[in-house]
């Protein structure tokens, strides 16, 4: 018996040690001492194998539970990040920007948008608010980017200060409101994960005649979501750095074989000009939303980028690749919505679902077209991903302890959350949660807008932001004003539907 607890109290004591060299490997690297030589041409290898904690408030403990020793494990077996909401200090992370890590950026947007959830967004134009083909198109292209340039802002923080979103929202929330924003987009994600694996399973199940059910079609885009999440920033952005392509050239292919069916003599409805008006309007808004919903998320993919990175650059290329991408489906998914009153087929595919319709536009190609309703369907599962990231690290910034489960557990805890929750209501979920996360981009329009007057009125004229503070509530504000503004902007949106 006692050779067993001499082996433990060996064991304890040999981990303690391992743990304080870590830390002391962290803060020689804090302070820029270099004591290792990079041979890996792929820096985000690098700056994954290294130290993640906070040095400066010792607020971040290594290995205190078996979770986190597991994390440890899976990163040293399998590369699996794990590092979760802690700052990536400036020693960690490259000492410039390449053109080709700008190039990164925009295509992590396009691929992540490029996809057949948002061309569902399209069909809303014409079918849920009678618009005709010009308008619905006019409308959706400019409310997206108004939503894109949003959300173009918002990622700058990231190489600025890196920290994740909504760690950042501490900033101009304080330390407890900023925890309304987390609960807010941990829903956004898991509805969008809802969404496009729901809408995964139905053009699967329609390219399979019904042979395959929605709950199948759901539960494979749901695990090829979980292998890439779980890995974590590495894997993700090497998975979108190629996802666009086999989905340009199939949504192309959809442009020319259904393109001739459009209805580009549709126009406007409505009742009075009154109701024409307000159906523009919403029609406006909820192009806007599917943009502004990445907002609280914007950041959270590019903190190992560093603090040099030209925020003016960072905005430009999170706005083409958000912006080219969505603004593409969108008039596609117009397009298909247009031909609906006047193609039969189309009508009667899109009584059963939007996947049903978006099969149906690739029907004249017979076995070709049910090739490429599936590689568009499996192209939703790029959507997913950076939701998903963006979850599990919400879960996290909920409190002390959520940040004790580290971020490779929250993931599969969020992925089997919305998949079972598309399978049981895959007949309900769909249609409440289209409403339901359109009522919520209101939150990250008046969180933007608390953003920007944050750091013009504000950080500016006090020195800007110390980003070491991030998780030290003494130096962070108590978020009264920003809090009262965001409660006032909700009943002010409530009011106006």
């Amino acid at each position: 018996m006692r050779c067993i607890t001499a082996l433990q109290d060996l064991e304890q004591h040999s981990t303690m040690v391992n743990d304080i060299r870590i830390v002391e490997d962290s803060t020689r690297q804090e302070k820029g001492i270099e004591h290792r030589t990079s041979t890996s041409p792929d820096r985000l290898h690098d700056i994954e194998a290294s130290p993640i904690y906070d040095i400066h408030h010792n607020s971040l403990y290594p290995r205190t539970n078996a979770l986190q020793r597991w994390a440890y494990k899976l990163e040293g077996l399998a590369g699996v990040e794990a590092r979760g909401i802690e700052r990536v200090p400036e020693s960690l992370r490259a000492k410039e920007t390449t053109f080709a890590d700008y190039a990164q950026i925009a295509l992590i947007w396009f691929s992540a948008n490029i996809t057949a959830n948002n061309l569902t967004l399209g069909l809303l134009g014409p079918l849920a608010f009678d618009l005709g083909l010009t308008d619905a198109m006019l409308i959706g292209t400019f409310g997206t980017l108004l939503g894109a340039i949003a959300t173009s802002y918002i990622a700058t923080f990231g190489p600025a200060s890196g920290n994740r979103t909504l760690v950042v929202a501490r900033y101009t929330m304080g330390w407890w409101p900023s925890r309304l924003a987390v609960l807010l987009n941990i829903v956004i994600m898991l509805g969008y994960g809802l969404i496009d694996s729901l809408l995964c399973g139905q053009i699967l199940s329609a390219v399979a005649g019904g042979t395959m059910t929605v709950i199948v079609g759901t539960i494979v885009a749901s695990t090829i979501t979980l292998l890439v999440t779980v890995f974590g920033i590495r894997l993700f952005h090497v998975y979108e750095r190629y996802a666009f392509v086999p989905q340009v050239l199939v949504l192309f292919v959809l442009v020319g074989v259904a393109g001739p069916k459009f209805g580009a003599g549709t126009a406007s409805g409505g009742e009075t000009a009154a109701v024409l008006s307000a159906d523009k309007l919403s029609f406006f808004f909820l192009a806007a939303s599917v943009p502004l919903s990445w907002a609280p998320a914007a950041c959270d993919f590019f903190v190992y980028f560093p603090p040099s990175a030209s925020r003016w650059k960072v905005f430009f290329c999170t706005l083409l690749g958000l912006s080219i991408s969505l603004i593409f489906v969108v008039l596609l998914g117009v397009g298909l919505a247009s031909g609906v009153a006047t193609n039969p087929s189309w009508a009667a595919a899109n009584s059963v679902s939007a996947g049903a319709l978006i099969t149906e536009g690739y029907a004249p190609l017979g076995a070709f077209g049910s090739f490429c309703a599936v590689v568009v369907a499996l192209g939703n599962i790029a959507n997913i991903i950076p939701s998903m990231y963006s979850c599990a690290l919400s879960f996290q910034l909920l409190g002390k302890w959520f940040l004790m489960v580290p971020r490779v557990f929250w993931t599969v805890f969020a992925v089997v959350v919305y998949t079972v929750c598309a399978c049981a209501g895959r007949n309900r979920f769909y249609i409440v949660f289209q409403d339901f996360l359109a009522l919520m981009g209101y939150w990250t329009m008046m969180w933007v807008t608390l953003t920007l007057e944050e750091e013009f009125l504000f950080r500016r004229r006090r020195g800007g932001y110390n980003w070491a503070d991030w998780n030290n509530q003494s130096k962070l504000p108590i978020g009264i004003a920003a809090l009262t503004a965001f409660l006032l902007g909700w009943v002010g949106a409530v009011l106006s539907m």
